[in-house]
């Protein structure tokens, strides 16, 4: 006589049937009452026992500027805008940044963007038909549109404090031998130069250009008035920046940063603002806004420069030692 395996077996070959056939088992089965129960939601406080409806959530305001990058290269400014400042700045809506594949416009299978230039000569140039159209689509009523081109007005912080001003910028990035000039008769309000020097496109310039104008926005740099004392803000270049330790490798931070003398402070980094402006760009002295006592410091160390004992230096007068008198030794 066949002897019976254990119950437990009996019970795993049940199961397996059970399983096999769609059902689970019945100690793994729950009576639809508790499943009903359990997928039933608990009341907000206060008002399904009232009888209320809850509260619509508050509209999200819009965003104080609004980005449209327009670009061949949609892809390169992915991790550009997903750090830092410009990153929290689009969480908190304060930003909205749009990137636009200008390839979308083309025409034809393959979508082709750019041409031979008229005339022959080297490279490609960009087509106007899909630039122009991805403007329109872009720029709504209120968009001033701004090309990124090397024929541009140089980029300084005057122009970056007007970008900021505006509700709404429409970015377009250049490639390859240049843009075909009917887009900028067409459809483009301002061609922007980023520097005297060769891209290989206009979206490095596009970052830098977004990066500039984001942190004028208010609300996107934490103490804003930190940006009214960066360079360029009123015409100098900043001033050196020291943070501890305060000696290191034998180099100590400058006494009056130490002082806990604020006035001191002061006077002592428009100084220094004035003499790297002065030393480094000088051009920019030439369009900053001065005081009388900013002039008196330069007029200061101009006479500095030019005393005989100032010696060898970057905008110093320097004189040539005499050379001894034939049979002289030199020695006193």
């Amino acid at each position: 006589m066949a002897k019976r395996g254990p119950a437990t077996g009996r019970g795993r070959k049940g199961a397996g049937r059970s399983a096999a056939k769609g059902k689970k088992p019945a100690a793994q089965r729950v009576p639809r009452s508790g499943r009903a129960k359990s997928m039933k939601r608990a009341p907000r406080s206060g008002h399904a026992a009232s009888g209320k409806k809850a509260p619509a959530p508050a509209a999200r305001a819009a965003p104080r500027l609004r980005i449209d990058i327009l670009t061949l290269f949609p892809g390169i400014f992915a991790s550009a805008f997903s750090h830092s400042l410009l990153a929290k700045a689009r969480v908190k809506g304060l930003i909205d940044i749009q990137v636009h594949d200008i390839r979308r416009e083309a025409e034809g299978l393959h979508r082709v963007a750019d041409d031979a230039p008229y005339g022959g000569g080297d490279g490609m140039v960009m087509k106007p038909e899909p630039i122009v159209r991805s403007i329109e689509k872009a720029r709504g009523a209120d968009g001033h549109v701004v090309l990124l081109s090397p024929a541009g007005a140089l980029l300084d912080q005057a122009r970056v404090r007007r970008l900021a001003a505006r509700p709404h910028l429409v970015i377009v990035c250049g490639r390859y031998g240049g843009v075909d000039e009917r887009v900028s008769r067409l459809a483009v309000d301002e061609e922007i130069s980023i520097g005297d020097y060769v891209l290989g496109g206009g979206e490095p310039a596009a970052i830098v250009v977004v990066d500039a104008v984001a942190r004028l926005v208010p609300g996107v740099v934490g103490n804003e008035a930190s940006t009214l004392a960066d360079s360029f803000e009123g015409g100098l270049l900043e001033h050196p920046q020291y943070t501890r330790p305060a000696v290191y490798r034998g180099l100590r931070v400058p006494e009056a940063l130490l002082s806990g003398n604020h006035a001191e402070v002061e006077r002592w980094r428009r100084r220094q603002s004035l003499s790297r402006t002065r030393t480094r760009r000088p051009d920019l002295l030439v369009k900053a806004k001065l005081s009388d006592e900013d002039r008196r410091i330069l007029g200061e160390m101009a006479r500095e420069d030019a005393a005989p004992e100032g010696g060898p230096g970057q905008g110093m007068v320097y004189k040539k030692p005499r050379s001894p008198r034939p049979g002289a030794s030199g020695k006193r």
